[in-house]
């Protein structure tokens, strides 16, 4: 929950930066907010197309590429069992 606060702090911090130099921001929410997930998406297009090559499906290829952390982030009360399947992947790939 920390993170979302400071993010959101910091995105006050810079609102009432660009009200006090009386500037807009570049791009209208939406059209920001919509690039932010094409960027999050574009990223994971490497890592997905990587475990495809090497012959996993579709849902294997997201799974071991972990684009769903990346994209969605942690929701709170998570960290426990992201550390969990951390280990288990880190386990799983000192046994390879």
């Amino acid at each position: 929950m920390k993170i979302y606060l400071l993010s959101a702090g910091a995105g006050i911090l810079v609102g009432i930066i660009y009200s006090v130099l009386n500037i807009r921001s570049p791009a209208p929410p939406l059209v920001a907010l919509v690039g932010l997930l094409g960027i999050l998406i574009g990223e994971q297009i490497i890592p997905v197309g990587k475990q495809l090559m090497a012959g996993s499906g579709i849902a294997a290829a997201w799974r071991q590429a972990q684009c769903a952390p990346h994209i969605f982030g942690l929701l709170p009360g998570r960290q426990a069992e992201a550390d969990t399947a951390e280990m288990m992947v880190t386990a799983e790939e000192k046994r390879s």
